[in-house]
């Protein structure tokens, strides 16, 4: 048994030394890389690492006076009191329905419209259409908010003044629950379609245009070309943005869902952030907030890993 084990050890040992020896050398050749992402290592640690330390707040009932470490623990009783909660079950349908419209509509929007942009040969529309679709991206929500009050208002709202005119009835877009969601999902693709596809667009200028030459010699015309080159030339595109949309799959928008939320349409716009809001700053029930955060974060672990395992059996690779 000695023989063989150091027989292994002189067989490992070198075989340490030398992948050291290559790692080294790697990080040498790239050191300037290496230098440029420091400051985002810096970044990571001291705002994203060191503030998981307060993790520990879920599992106790946080008081401000005694502090992280002094606070009494309770364990699990702050997730049990949020799962056995009376809104429990609304705030997390809410959310869950929410962000699934947003995955699929929201998602699928700025890929239609990158692959509508691609089609256009007038370089000068495509251009206009494109600036106007992602100057949106730019207006914060209570901006965009003020538009939709603007144009959706029950009483002066620019829609509802057509409607009344034409002897329709007002709808209360922004006030009656079975417009909430609507109002919602479509606010946020009007929003950020634009600039998502701005990706989808750079990615399309990667494919090489000899294959879209051979397919026209062999008769294809734009939707095939669509959809046997555009579309796999931009795939790996999408399943890694789709891997990292569905990380935050119960993100609903808490900007946006804290703007548009009221006492009216509450029951069916109210989710999981926004509750979170009202129990730990304005209510100060931190420790409860934070084990929402924890058990939101399990959650968006587990989707991310399902996510890269379903891309992996789609497309390939390994990521």
């Amino acid at each position: 048994m000695d023989g063989m084990s150091s027989e292994a050890s002189k067989v490992y040992l070198p075989a340490v030394r030398n992948t050291r020896s290559k790692l080294w050398k790697t990080v040498w050749k790239f050191r300037l890389l290496y230098l440029l992402l420091i400051p985002e290592l810096i970044y990571f640690i001291i705002f994203k690492y060191v503030p998981m330390a307060g993790i520990i707040v879920a599992f106790k009932q946080y008081n401000l006076s005694l502090g992280f470490f002094d606070s009494p623990w309770i364990g699990f009783d702050n997730f049990k009191n949020f799962i056995n909660g009376v809104y429990f079950r609304d705030i997390l349908l809410n959310t869950i329905l929410i962000s699934l419209y947003k995955l699929v509509f929201g998602f699928s929007a700025p890929i239609v419209l990158a692959l509508m942009l691609n089609e256009i040969r007038m370089v000068w529309f495509k251009r206009t259409v494109q600036t106007i679709t992602y100057l949106p991206h730019f207006i914060s929500w209570i901006i965009a908010y003020g538009l939709m009050v603007a144009l959706f208002a029950p009483g002066s709202g620019l829609f509802n003044a057509l409607l009344k005119q034409y002897g329709f009835d007002a709808i209360p877009f922004l006030t009656d629950p079975a417009w909430a969601r609507t109002m919602i999902v479509a606010s946020d693709i009007w929003k950020e379609a634009g600039w998502g596809a701005i990706l989808y667009l750079a990615a399309l200028v990667g494919i090489d245009p000899s294959l879209y030459e051979a397919s026209r010699i062999d008769g294809a015309n734009r939707w095939r070309q669509m959809w046997h080159i555009t579309l796999p030339g931009i795939r790996n595109v999408i399943f890694i943005l789709l891997i990292l949309r569905m990380g935050s799959i119960l993100d609903a928008g808490f900007d946006q869902i804290f703007i548009f939320v009221n006492s009216f349409n509450q029951e069916k716009a109210d989710i999981i952030d926004t509750w979170v809001y009202r129990q730990g700053i304005e209510r100060m029930q931190i420790g409860l907030a934070t084990a929402v955060g924890v058990f939101k974060s399990v959650i968006g672990t587990v989707l991310v890993l399902l996510s890269n395992q379903l891309a992996k059996r789609f497309d390939g690779q390994i990521w």
